[in-house]
């Protein structure tokens, strides 16, 4: 890891405050980023916030939020994201094919509309960095303008998790293997 990973006895009562209210709030831990976030308390307690709504209380739900999460983790081949985000999508009932499909860089099969608007938007997003009109309305008529506002913002947060994990070059937990492949 690239940034000190603090642990409590070294963290200022700043940094202990946001360590302690991630731990104790929905997530029941001190996510992954937030141990380099804690380097700098304000932008913790800030990204945790946002993290905990985008994560758990927009309107899109645990399918729609994990497949955008999916999606932006491999774009960016961050691999604990992946790792954590794809047990959470297979929880939350993501089809295992679209899981595989995704990690390969492909197109999966979506027969929903709400997840096909999701992959589609995040996808656009992503690689072309705007949305084309017809994706956009499309997802506005699958998910309304609040889960249109919300999954850019989905998408948006978990690209900060992703360079902050790869930037500062956070490891999957002992024993675990990366999964995604590093080609284009």
């Amino acid at each position: 890891m690239r940034v000190r990973d603090l642990r409590p006895e070294e963290m200022s009562p700043s940094q202990r405050r946001v360590a302690e209210a991630a731990a104790s709030g929905k997530r029941g831990r001190v996510p992954a980023p937030l141990r380099a976030w804690l380097h700098s308390p304000e932008l913790g307690d800030r990204a945790q916030h946002l993290g905990e709504f985008l994560r758990y209380d927009t309107t899109l739900g645990p399918v729609l939020s994990e497949l955008a999460i999916l999606v932006t983790a491999r774009f960016w081949t961050s691999h604990y994201e992946w790792y954590a985000h794809k047990r959470e999508g297979l929880k939350a009932g993501i089809d295992p094919a679209v899981v595989d499909a995704i990690a390969k860089r492909q197109t999966p099969l979506l027969p929903d509309p709400k997840a096909q608007a999701v992959y589609d938007y995040a996808v656009a997003l992503h690689t072309q960095h705007r949305v084309p009109e017809p994706v956009h309305t499309a997802a506005l008529a699958a998910l309304g303008e609040t889960g249109v506002v919300e999954l850019v913002g989905l998408l948006g947060y978990y690209t900060l998790v992703a360079m902050t994990l790869n930037a500062f070059e956070i490891g999957l937990p002992e024993g675990e293997s990366p999964e995604l492949s590093d080609e284009l």
